[in-house]
């Protein structure tokens, strides 16, 4: 029968604690930028430079659907209320997966078939993350943009509404974001790498199989001490020794063992004293 061998040992522990450390940075630095960034610091300000630039949609459209009685565009990921909550999100959870880490990590329960998982799902929310932080904007079909306009240009163009810091603020954020795509990523790539066996393991794991069948029967199980095999060589000894014959040595204890003829008699019998 075929068997999938997995190793629950991290190859090259150090690079996982590098890891752990850069996460530990990001995760902080993630949950920081936004957690100021929610619920809207700065978000509709760099929509509106975006749109008085040329760049992107308005955030007035919505008020203009309204007014005109015309169907309401859907606001674009990148401009939404819902990524910018999705991010803290993330941040959040990012935080406390790294203490559970840690903490499996120390009493040697962190296997690399856990962080593969684990960091997979985080790697797939991250990106996700990054897309809608640098999404396209097709709400206004006069003013498309494939990228927002704080990842792909300069900051100067928010310096005439004094919004400069916060453009740098939102592409540090996008930064740290990307940052903690590769982080997990390279957790999941080294989880994957851990789990296949050397080729020393694998020597080791088949000699161990090979001892279990051994002592076992053919598919590893057990020998029984009881079994049709073991009473046909039971009662072949106790046949054997219900055949022994008597030696006068034993006859002669048997005998002995016997009372003696005296004391047979009955007890209204004649004693000589």
């Amino acid at each position: 029968m075929f068997k999938i061998h997995i190793t629950r040992r991290w190859k090259v522990p150090k690079v996982l604690y590098s890891l752990f450390v850069i996460e530990l940075a990001g995760s902080v630095a993630t949950l920081a930028l936004f957690g100021i960034a929610d619920p809207d610091l700065y978000r509709t300000k760099l929509w509106q430079i975006g749109s008085d630039n040329g760049f992107n949609s308005s955030p007035l459209q919505i008020l203009y659907a309204y007014a005109n009685y015309q169907p309401i565009p859907k606001t674009p990921l990148v401009w939404s209320q819902t990524l910018t909550h999705f991010n803290l999100v993330i941040s959040v959870l990012s935080v406390f997966m790294l203490l559970v880490k840690a903490v499996m990590f120390i009493m040697h329960v962190w296997y690399p078939l856990l962080g593969v998982v684990t960091n997979a799902a985080l790697t797939a929310l991250w990106i996700v993350s990054a897309y809608g932080q640098a999404g396209p904007d097709h709400s206004d079909p006069e003013h498309t943009s494939n990228v927002a306009w704080y990842i792909a240009k300069s900051c100067s163009y928010a310096d005439p509404t004094n919004n400069k810091g916060y453009c740098l603020q939102a592409k540090g954020a996008f930064a740290a974001t990307v940052v903690m795509c590769v982080v997990f990523f390279v957790n999941m790539a080294l989880g994957i790498w851990s789990m296949i066996p050397t080729a020393s393991e694998r020597t080791a794991k088949k000699v161990e199989i090979d001892d279990m069948q051994v002592a076992g029967g053919k598919d590893g199980s057990p020998v029984s001490n009881y079994g049709p095999d073991k009473e046909w060589e039971m009662k072949n000894v106790s046949s054997r020794v219900e055949t022994v014959p008597y030696t006068p040595r034993t006859l002669a204890f048997n005998t002995l063992d016997r009372q003696l003829p005296l004391r047979a008699e009955p007890s209204g019998a004649p004693r000589f004293g």
